[in-house]
């Protein structure tokens, strides 16, 4: 042994027991309590738990303040420490100066994490490091401890040893799993195999980590984990909103245009052809479109795509992917929405606005069934359903060489037109109360009740927005507290009672810029006033006058 490690362990002896206790029968070996030296060129001394023989029976009780003298000795070291082989030992783990080298790592502290190991210092360590970014870090020595815990509280993450007392770590996340606890679970071991690596994989676990470990290595192993949890979340919630705004995948009305539409769609949609929807904007063809994934069984995600909202020249990369260094800021490989919607549906709206270029790359798609991502010389097989929609005339496109014939022969399988809100005048009061419920709800506001008299006034607007328009009237409807009606400018003229639109604004913008300047006229210019009447901030008010002040001066400035 060395002069200098021979005095440290002296120190700690004479720290931890007093001079009345009886000598250490013989010192422990260097190899089991010491940790790694890191770069303050120093190593910390700490009891083994797994070397009961280095310290003797009578020196096992030693109060806290002993065993804290004891584990913190600092030993100086020239070189890490040697068997007499002159091979190097194993580290053990990261010392806490390594953890906290580490303090910029992300922290989460919202979430709880259990740590069950048989060692206590190791347990004693993770909790040191862990302790600062989490809400909650407990410890167990073994499965059934641990179980006490989980019936006290909820831990999001469980870092656990495989070799415990009694269970096993795997065994125990397989029952924890068939419980329905789908805590991430990382595995730690001294004594891995691959057996035992592909049966903690199996059981759930997230990762699995061999010992000795740095401090960041199990880190960044949490960072992964905490990650994969707060996507798992996310993407539970997306999926449970997607459902509830199109349970049902049932088109809204009674009119017999729309049942023979949903007739269509309930006999197509198990079917793998593509299909066409027509209709002009606001007719619902996206929602259509769902429907048809809705009712076809297919198990993949439905993808939509806007074409005209994309340049032509990121068009193919958002479609089919691109590999890394395909052109300037490609600084890594990306999937495309085909590889996104594969087993799904890619519902391509506003087909008439796609580049020619990307007309013929997609027709190659439909007939072959395959991709090739931008700057990749390998093709990918894909099983996606397409379906298109379009506000124009395809066939008008075609003639005046704006659209490939081709593309539309092999779109036109079978299409599906959308009629206009004014063709089916029969469905606004049940559109009504759809809009009504679901806005209501959304808004967090009461649902207003309406007369067979004041919504039967809204079938005589020609609806130029058709169902998007609807649906906008009554949210301002809900907003401002008044009739639909009201809010699109219909009073009743005539002998008849007939409602006749006037000219007055549409835009929900123009109705509360006149709202406000009514406000504002009533208060008698007085702009506190009108701001507390409003419900808005002074500073609110005084920055819409002087948007509206600045749109007027603009239009005088451009008048001949």
């Amino acid at each position: 042994m060395r002069p200098h490690y021979a005095a440290a362990i002296a120190r700690a002896a004479s720290t931890a027991f007093p001079l009345h206790s009886p000598p250490l029968c013989r010192p422990a070996p260097l190899g089991s309590i010491c940790y790694r030296p890191v770069q303050a060129r120093r190593c910390i001394l700490t009891q083994g738990s797994r070397n009961p023989g280095a310290f003797p029976a009578p020196h096992a009780r030693l109060t806290r303040s002993r065993q804290r003298a004891f584990e913190s000795v600092e030993i100086p070291v020239d070189t890490p420490p040697q068997s007499s082989r002159g091979e190097r030992r194993p580290a053990a783990t990261a010392t806490t100066d390594a953890a906290a080298q580490t303090g910029s790592a992300a922290s989460w502290p919202l979430s709880s994490v259990l740590v069950v190991d048989d060692e206590p210092g190791m347990c004693n360590f993770l909790q040191k490091i862990l302790a600062p970014r989490f809400a909650l870090v407990e410890t167990a020595a073994d499965a059934v401890a641990a179980e006490v815990l989980q019936q006290r509280c909820h831990f999001d993450l469980i870092i656990s040893d495989i070799r415990l007392p009694g269970r096993s770590g795997v065994e125990w996340l397989q029952s924890l799993r068939e419980q329905g606890d789908n805590a991430c679970a990382i595995f730690i071991t001294a004594h891995a195999d691959l057996d035992t690596a592909i049966a903690a994989l199996r059981a759930g676990a997230v990762d699995f980590i061999l010992k000795p470990f740095r401090a960041e290595q199990i880190l960044a192993a949490v960072e992964r984990c905490m990650d994969q949890l707060r996507l798992a979340r996310e993407n539970f919630v997306l999926r449970r909103q997607e459902a509830r705004i199109y349970e049902g995948h049932d088109l809204v009305g009674e009119s017999v245009v729309i049942r023979e539409v949903d007739e269509i769609i309930r006999r197509v949609a198990p079917m793998p052809s593509t299909v066409l929807v027509e209709g002009e904007s606001g007719t619902g063809k996206e929602l259509a479109a769902r429907a048809i994934h809705g009712h076809s069984g297919r198990g993949g995600s439905f993808v939509p795509i806007n074409c005209g909202a994309i340049s032509p020249e990121l068009l193919e990369s958002e479609l089919f992917g691109h590999a890394r260094g395909a052109f300037t800021g490609a600084h890594r490989a990306r999937d495309g929405l085909f590889t996104y919607a594969d087993s799904g549906t890619l519902f391509l709206d506003e087909i008439g606005e796609m580049p020619l270029a990307m007309q013929a790359k997609l027709l190659r798609v439909l007939e072959d069934r395959v991709i090739r991502p931008v700057g990749a010389n390998r093709e990918i097989p894909v099983d996606v359903r397409i379906i298109a929609a379009t506000n124009r005339d395809l066939g008008d496109e075609v003639a005046a060489g704006r659209f490939r014939e081709d593309l539309y022969y092999r779109l036109n399988v079978l299409t599906i037109r959308m009629p206009s809100l004014r063709e089916r005048p029969e469905d606004l009061p049940v559109l009504a109360q759809h809009f009504l419920i679901t806005l209501a709800a959304e808004l967090g506001i009461a649902r207003p009740r309406y007369g067979a008299a004041e919504l039967g006034a809204l079938a005589d607007y020609h609806w130029p927005g058709n169902v998007r328009e609807f649906k906008n009237v009554m949210e301002r409807s809900l907003l401002l507290g008044r009739a639909p009606a009201q809010c699109l400018g219909l009073h009743e003229q005539g002998e008849r009672g007939a409602a006749v639109p006037t000219a007055v604004p549409q835009r929900l913008e123009e109705v509360e810029r006149r709202h406000i300047l009514g406000v504002l006229d009533d208060a008698g210019g007085n702009k506190s006033e009108a701001a507390r009447r409003l419900g808005i901030a002074r500073k609110t008010l005084e920055r819409k006058l002087r948007a509206w002040q600045s749109e007027r001066a603009g239009a005088v400035a451009v008048e001949p």
